[in-house]
């Protein structure tokens, strides 16, 4: 996790609820029997005897219907929910070490080191360390006690999402439209350039739940290297700023915190 700012962070999992299936029973119609035969009439006598009628032919029995078998039911592929951080359920302020291991399983949480700012060190509750793409970091205001959360990172190739749909390789400006308008952001000088100073009052100041979040950007590697170099700077930018449009970063980190 390069250069976390402990400044804001917060998570929490929503749980997609899975869908019920109704199974139907197939309607099966039924035919009644037709078996009676309507009595002959008496012949009526005559001077020579009649000849017996030909017997009745009788009416071929009816096919029996051939009842389609009914449809098996399509199995419904079960699709894990994408993991989303909120500012709720496992990730409240008043979460803890032992609470992540029992929403998550106890072998999927592990106490361990992580990087922070000036190449430190930091101890964190690391979720699903072993799966790059479910790994999450949760830092704590009391470590000793491993809980009272401080903040959660979602770095490298973590695919989990946060408030808002927030998600690692959004671009400068899907972050703006998600905002509603412009917001601040460094300059790339340091190695934590790149990192939002201010939403503006935008749809991102505030999450349902009470937590912030936060944003670190990088150029995208094929700018120009002047491109990348106008940007390099330490000043503040706008994200309409025209330089950092043409340097058209994109999200390597998101902060979540109390």
């Amino acid at each position: 996790m390069k250069g976390i700012a402990l400044s804001i962070a917060a998570i929490c999992i929503t749980c997609a609820l899975p869908a019920a299936a109704l199974a139907q029973a197939p309607v099966q119609d039924r035919f009644p029997a037709d078996d009676s035969a309507p009595a002959a009439k008496p012949a009526t006598p005559a001077a020579a005897p009649a000849k017996p009628a030909p017997p009745a032919k009788a009416a071929p029995a009816a096919k029996p219907v051939e009842h389609e078998p009914a449809e098996k039911p399509k199995h419904a592929v079960a699709m894990a929910p994408a993991h989303t951080v909120a500012c709720n359920g496992a990730f409240t302020k008043d979460s803890s070490h032992m609470k992540l291991a029992t929403a998550f399983g106890s072998q999927n949480v592990t106490w361990d080191d992580v990087d922070g700012p000036g190449g430190s060190k930091l101890k964190a509750s690391v979720l699903f360390p072993k799966d790059p793409k479910r790994r999450l970091e949760v830092l704590w205001a009391k470590p000793d006690a491993r809980s009272d959360l401080q903040l959660v990172a979602i770095n490298h190739q973590s695919s989990w999402t946060a408030p808002k749909g927030l998600h690692l390789g959004m671009t400068l400006a899907a972050v703006e439209k998600l905002n509603g308008k412009p917001f601040e952001l460094s300059g790339f000088a340091k190695d934590t350039g790149g990192s939002v100073q201010s939403w503006d009052g935008g749809a991102l100041a505030e999450l349902p739940g009470g937590c912030k979040v936060s944003l670190r950007f990088e150029p995208d590697a094929k700018a120009a290297p002047h491109v990348r170099n106008d940007v390099a700077v330490e000043k503040q930018f706008s994200s309409s700023d025209p330089p950092m449009k043409k340097a058209a970063p994109k999200v390597v980190e998101i902060l979540i915190g109390y």
